[in-house]
């Protein structure tokens, strides 16, 4: 069920997963299995969704199928968790805000910025918050929203930064992917008294990142294993349950290779091992799923079977969502 944690600002506190776009054989986007994705996200725990991402193979949807996935989330959660979902796409700032827009009209609560499509990666921090300024005041009163997205390059937004724009009023979600504990101490600072939350991308930092103030997780491994990141985001300050958290912490980061590689093709199979009866066709071009592969995360799978057995965590059975 949907996470009770209290919230931060306008997003709850908790993990809000970057969500997969299923696909048809014949490459059409699958608006019947997203609807059932959606509720496998939602019953395992997450306290909001993340829609139109990088996992959703954004940049191989066209602008009606962004629109239409994210509409469809935002439909099918029906208020029940918070959608975000990327509106900017590169182009001219005027053009990036009327996306912005866009998007927001579906009803999402906040708009992410792909921080690299702001200011190509030659220039200045000093020409990026120009453009950020321009972007806010195009945009009327819409909460937005940062990804330092690796794609098309990872463009990194310092506290610095973060500092400049935070009277804004505006910056609600940050997708860190600094990997440094100290300047995500820093950020999160920076973000103290505003409508604000940090939530890390990597599993890898989850445990030192909750501690240090973050709102919550958004990381790839919620798409195979979400249960798991929802019951650490829960239980990391618990001082019942420490040596627990730190075999869930290490099972995130024995796999870290793994679940990156052949991705997203290799979330899709294991949601499929799962029970969803989504496609492994994927858009993007990414490696091979070789059977190798499939042996190896059919093991992890059973390893995370087992981890949350013992842990007395219920595993949602993502088949049976929708009937």
């Amino acid at each position: 069920m949907p996470s009770s944690t209290p919230s931060v600002g306008s997003l709850p506190r908790g993990f809000i997963p970057v969500m997969l776009t299923p696909f048809q054989e014949t490459g059409a986007v699958d608006l019947a299995t997203l609807a059932q994705l959606t509720e496998f996200y939602i019953e395992a725990g997450a306290a909001g969704l993340f829609a139109n991402c990088l996992s959703s193979e954004m940049y191989e949807l066209t602008e009606d199928e962004r629109l239409a996935v994210t509409k469809l989330v935002v439909d099918q959660t029906a208020g029940r968790v918070p959608v975000v979902a990327t509106g900017t796409f590169g182009g001219p700032i005027a053009q990036q805000a009327d996306f912005v827009k866009r998007i927001y009209d579906t009803g999402v609560q906040a708009v992410i910025v792909i921080t690299s499509l702001i200011a190509d990666a030659d220039e200045s921090d000093a020409v990026f918050l120009e453009r950020m300024h321009e972007l806010i005041a195009l945009t009327e009163n819409i909460p937005l929203g940062f990804y330092e997205c690796p794609v098309p390059y990872k463009r990194l937004i310092s506290s610095e930064i973060l500092k400049d724009l935070m009277p804004t009023g505006r910056l609600i979600y940050h997708k860190d992917t600094c990997l440094d504990d100290a300047e995500v101490a820093r950020r999160i600072a920076v973000g103290a008294g505003y409508q604000f939350g940090l939530y890390d991308a990597y599993m890898v930092n989850a445990v030192s990142s909750l501690r240090a103030g973050a709102a919550g997780l958004s990381c790839i491994q919620g798409n195979e294993f979400p249960e798991l990141v929802v019951w650490l985001a829960n239980n990391y300050n618990n001082p019942a349950r420490q040596d627990d958290v730190k075999r869930v912490q290490q099972f995130f980061v024995d796999c870290m290779d793994l679940v990156h590689t052949a991705y997203p093709t290799i979330a899709k199979y294991t949601l499929q091992k799962r029970g969803l009866p989504i496609s492994l066709y994927t858009r993007r071009d990414v490696d091979l799923l070789t059977p190798a592969l499939q042996r190896d995360m059919d093991v992890l799978v059973e390893t995370a079977n087992q981890l949350q057995l013992e842990l007395g965590i219920e595993s949602v059975f993502v088949g049976k969502l929708i009937g």
